[in-house]
């Protein structure tokens, strides 16, 4: 990892507001595919200058824009998977817009090392339209270490980002962590506390007010195996950040394991 933070360097924001998720440990299993759509809507973001359709650093304005992100990810083995991004954003005055597409293989660490800890390594890349960011094409290496304790479960994300081509491209490396931490209420009602942050260059913090720091208070329903569903209300708390945004993942896992080959037919 310090060898990949040495070519590393800063990447726009930690999420950009389009797939907002502290990501656990766990990978999709082989043989089965995860369908995902994550929206989120803006209440309180950046706006235009007076009689400009951009904000002051040329990119279309937050404020009021519903982000849907399609993210499709299928298992490989029982140690990885392969995760697929669409990233869209409507807004008033502006329509429907395509934003960019990013790709993300994982490995993780298999059930069968016997591990205290749930441990995986993600990488993301992809491109961004100007508009809509900075940077246009963005690296992103995101370790990941989860664990249950009872009902409690947590979860850490210490992401470090670049970019390949953009404004950031000369600023060093990017660190943005993000971490959740949850509980069952009961079976099917997890509650908690999600946390999303990009703190700058490392080594050169941002000061308080230049970080993105933001909390949600979010809910997750454990309704079925089949079914992945997060809601949230997230506060940002410095002058760089969303300072209110809505989202909600709502998920379905399909499962291929058990179909014959150019059958319907279950093997059940």
């Amino acid at each position: 990892m310090l060898i990949v933070a040495c070519v590393m360097s800063r990447s726009a924001a930690a999420q950009d507001n389009y797939e907002i998720q502290v990501y656990g440990a766990d990978t999709i299993a082989p043989k089965s595919t995860m369908v995902e759509l994550h929206s989120n809507f803006t209440a309180d973001g950046s706006r235009p200058l007076p009689g400009s359709v951009y904000a002051a650093d040329r990119m279309y304005p937050t404020n009021h824009a519903q982000h849907e992100t399609v993210e499709i990810t299928q298992g490989i083995n029982n140690w990885s998977e392969v995760g697929f991004y669409i990233f869209t954003s409507s807004r008033s005055g502006q329509g429907v817009q395509w934003v960019g597409d990013h790709i993300r293989p994982r490995v993780r660490v298999p059930d069968s090392w016997h591990w205290p800890l749930g441990v995986s390594l993600s990488t993301e890349i992809g491109y961004q339209r100007r508009d809509f960011s900075t940077d246009t094409w963005t690296w992103e290496i995101r370790p990941i270490v989860d664990k249950t304790v009872g009902r409690w479960y947590f979860a850490v994300n210490p992401a470090l980002e670049r970019s390949f081509h953009g404004q950031t491209v000369s600023e060093g490396v990017g660190f943005s962590p993000s971490a959740k931490v949850g509980y069952d209420f009961t079976k099917q009602i997890s509650g908690g506390l999600e946390y999303y942050a990009n703190y700058g260059r490392l080594g050169a913090f941002d000061s308080f007010h230049e970080q993105e720091q933001q909390f949600f208070p979010a809910v997750d329903l454990n309704v079925s195996p089949q079914w992945e569903i997060n809601f949230g209300v997230g506060v940002g708390v410095t002058g760089s950040t969303d300072h209110l945004i809505v989202k909600a993942i709502v998920g379905r896992h399909f499962d291929w394991s058990h179909h014959r080959a150019g059958t319907s037919e279950s093997t059940q």
